[in-house]
Parts: structure tokens; sequence; C-alpha cells
């Protein structure tokens, strides 16, 4: 004999509007990462949210060390140190919790060196002729976090050049490798 049922199921529980919003992070001086959230549209104001993460393949668990409150002491920031960047995504995963009502949990998987701020070019010189009609400019390739054989093909750079005198932009050149030529005059 069959019996209906009527059953209600929720992929995400807790009560809708409570989980985070506007998740983001971002890696910077090759190893620091904040993350950043707003706090959910229906969230109680008791309500605190807790981050971690987890790298794949790893059945260790980070949990945020260094959270940033807003005005209701509800936690909408976290600082981590010393990440590590791999090619696998890692997890993250927000939970929050209130004495008024369940919290839904948020979740992403991120590859982290896709949220990498690089450092700016090292070593920068520029060598002009005596009219100072042409200019060489070299330099090195930021440092990166992670290097897995030849990357510098990957690095494409932007170079402003101005008029000493007006600051007036003489062009602006795409370049490759490490390496620019120039023969605007920069005077």
């Amino acid at each position: 004999m069959l019996q209906k049922c009527t059953c209600n199921f929720s992929w995400f529980p807790g009560k809708n509007g409570t989980r985070v919003e506007n998740f983001s992070c971002v890696i910077y001086n090759i190893s620091f990462m904040n993350c950043t959230w707003d706090a959910g549209r229906k969230a109680p104001d008791d309500t605190q949210y807790f981050l971690s993460l987890q790298y794949a393949r790893e059945e260790r668990v980070v949990n945020c060390p260094y959270y940033i409150k807003d005005a209701l002491g509800r936690y909408i920031a976290c600082s981590f140190q010393h990440v590590t960047i791999i090619n696998d995504p890692v997890y993250f995963l927000v939970k929050g919790d209130s004495n008024e009502s369940e919290i839904q949990f948020y979740d992403e998987s991120i590859k982290l060196y896709e949220i990498e701020k690089l450092t700016p070019p090292v070593n920068i010189t520029v060598n002009c002729s005596e009219d100072e009609s042409r200019c060489i400019m070299q330099w090195k390739r930021p440092q990166l976090s992670h290097e897995e054989g030849d990357i510098d093909h990957c690095f494409q750079y932007e170079i402003d050049i101005r008029n000493k005198k007006t600051d007036a932009p003489c062009g602006t050149r795409g370049a490759p490798e490490g390496e620019a030529r120039s023969a605007h005059h920069h005077s």
C-alpha cells in the first residue's frame, strides 16, 4: 500500500536571507588573505558568523584567526596570514549562529591563484640616450607565492609614459616579459 507523504526539505537549512552576502576574498603580499562579507538581510542582530577553509585533499580545517566586527559586533571580515596558494580549489564555509533563528551557511570553492593581487614589478631601471629621445626600461616580474615552470610569458605589463614638465601622457604601451623600448621624448 502506498502512502502519500509531504516532506519539507531544504538544501540550505536555516531561515532564508540569513546567510552572508557579497562574500569575497583577496590575497596580497604573497601570503596574506582578507575575506569580507555582509550580514544576511534577514539575519537577526545577534547573528555571529564564523569562517573556515579547507584545502583540497586535506582533512585539516583552518578557522579564521583574526576577525573584524561591524557596529553590531558581528564578524564581517577575516584576515589570514601565511596562506599557501595551490592549484586545487579551496573550500570556504561561513556558518552563522543566533539565539533567535537558524542561520543558513554559505560555501564556495575558490582557486586561490585567481584571487591573488600581485605585487608590482621589482628592480625597475630606466636607461635613456643622451638626448633622452630613446629610453629602455627593464624590470623583474612580481614575486609569486607559487611557481611552476617558466611562467614569464604569462605576464603582460602596461607602461604609462608622461612628460616630466607637463605630466601629460605621452602614450601607453603594452609590454611583454619585462622590457619596453620607447621612442617618446621624456624631457
